[in-house]
């Protein structure tokens, strides 16, 4: 989530002649595990769960460390390739709050990543995720950021996590040095965040 250069992408265990279906994740240095193994950051971990549960599917880590939500509508095509994508996972925002981007501006550009996905894997099961910042950017304009989330899954009808950070975002025991970026057991209850949506998508 803070911006900082590069990106880090966990490997895509499937392949085209594979038979299984491919879940998306489209986030931000959270995503892609910063400062971590890429094995520990959530997406790897999901991984791990979809195989213990014997699903066919490969999750496919698109996380771009300080990647906002405009840069996520511009690269949503290519993240989802040639193959595009049974599940579509938006893990973005946080960056756009710490830039201070108007919650209107995030709301078109999450729609429009929304949009596009579905344009190109017609049927693509969708989940946002939900994110917050403190207090101290004024309560107004975290109370709007906040919202923005909820408001997107019910204007597209997506699935909805509620709080990626959730029961992490402000333990320092959960959280890097920068207190921004969550250490490898963090990143475990992330995964349980998620999780606890996937499934239930993956079931039907």
């Amino acid at each position: 989530m803070l911006v900082t250069g590069g990106a880090l992408f966990a490997q895509d265990a499937g392949n085209a002649n594979s038979g299984r279906k491919r879940i998306l994740i489209l986030g931000d240095s959270i995503t892609a595990g910063y400062g971590l193994d890429p094995d520990e950051a959530y997406p790897a971990l999901l991984q791990k769960k979809i195989d213990a549960a014997a699903l066919p599917y490969t999750v496919k880590n698109a996380g771009v460390s300080g990647d906002t939500t405009a840069g996520g509508l511009r690269r949503i095509d290519w993240a989802l390739g040639s193959e595009g994508a049974d599940v579509l996972v938006v893990a973005l925002g946080g960056n756009d709050g710490l830039r201070g981007i108007s919650p209107g501006q995030m709301s078109k550009n999450l729609a429009g990543i929304i949009d596009k996905a579905r344009a190109k894997s017609p049927g693509i099961k969708v989940i946002v995720a939900g994110m917050e910042i403190p207090g101290n950017f004024g309560s107004a304009f975290a109370t709007e950021f906040k919202a923005v989330f909820s408001e997107i899954a019910g204007e597209k009808k997506t699935a909805r996590v509620e709080f990626l950070l959730a029961g992490v975002g402000g333990d320092e025991k959960l959280n890097q040095p920068d207190r921004i970026h969550p250490t490898a057991e963090g990143q475990q209850v992330v995964a349980e965040n998620v999780w606890k949506v996937l499934e239930g998508q993956l079931a039907k």
